[in-house]
């Protein structure tokens, strides 16, 4: 899937919030293991090298759009490196992943492989989207089941894999770690107009729908897209409350 950087960080105030409250559940000791699911352009990597001392941080992405940029910010204790979630492996004594792992199918597998993967007293931290029952969202998956687009896609739509916390929860309690951590948030965003809450789901959730569309009815989907966006929100600004998921775990010592 071809990331668009620019685009993805037009929003990184936005995005930064839920960054600071991940943080705010990893406890930080000195000389770890570490490991970033779905590091992207690696400012956030940096930022936790920087708050865990003497710690080899490794970043891991699936882009190397993303990668390349990233690759400006090693340093001794911080490298990248091109490599699919799903596939990741050895030990760590922390894996924290923000906003990536909805992008891989199966976390009732997933989790239990993470956790798996933590040495002694090793933590996982993720926060991931849990927007996709949001009208922005579910009129995406509508229009594409409309022609022409559904014949486009071959029937193909996009299924979230984000589970509810409840399961989070057990998926933690069944592999084994303790001070399990998991909850929902709001963030209450206020976007200028329509163009903006195009702007934030086209670095997103459109962008796997215009993977699969042939170039030819791009503009049209989006503009039936913008149409239906506008019936949904006919004043502005725009209040678009986006919904994410928190969950933490540690082994014990």
């Amino acid at each position: 899937m071809p990331w668009n950087p620019e685009l993805y960080h037009k929003f990184q105030k936005e995005r930064f919030a839920p960054f600071k409250d991940l943080m705010d559940l990893i406890v930080a000791r000195k000389g770890l293991r570490v490991l970033d699911l779905g590091c992207g352009t690696g400012e956030l990597t940096q930022m936790v090298s920087e708050l865990l001392p003497d710690s080899q941080v490794l970043g891991i992405d699936s882009s190397s759009e993303m990668l390349r940029i990233a690759a400006e910010k090693k340093h001794i204790g911080l490298d990248f490196e091109l490599c699919p979630i799903q596939e990741v492996s050895g030990s760590w004594d922390l894996i924290f992943s923000n906003a990536a792992i909805q992008w891989v199918d199966n976390h009732e597998e997933l989790i239990p492989r993470l956790v798996s993967l933590l040495n002694p007293r090793g933590q996982i931290a993720i926060q991931l989207p849990a927007n996709h029952r949001h009208p922005t969202q579910t009129i995406i998956s509508v229009l594409a089941r409309e022609e022409p687009y559904s014949s486009a896609l071959g029937g193909w739509e996009r299924r979230w894999s984000a589970l509810s916390i409840r399961e989070y929860a057990e998926l933690l309690y069944e592999s084994g770690p303790q001070d399990i951590n998991v909850f929902e948030k709001i963030y209450p965003h206020v976007l200028e107009n329509v163009e903006a809450v195009i702007d934030w789901l086209s670095g997103t959730a459109l962008l796997l729908y215009f993977e699969r569309l042939p170039q030819e009815l791009h503009e049209d989907f989006l503009n039936s897209y913008r149409e239906r966006l506008r019936d949904l929100y006919p004043e502005v600004p725009v209040f678009y409350p986006f919904q994410r998921i928190f969950f933490s775990a540690r082994w014990p010592e």
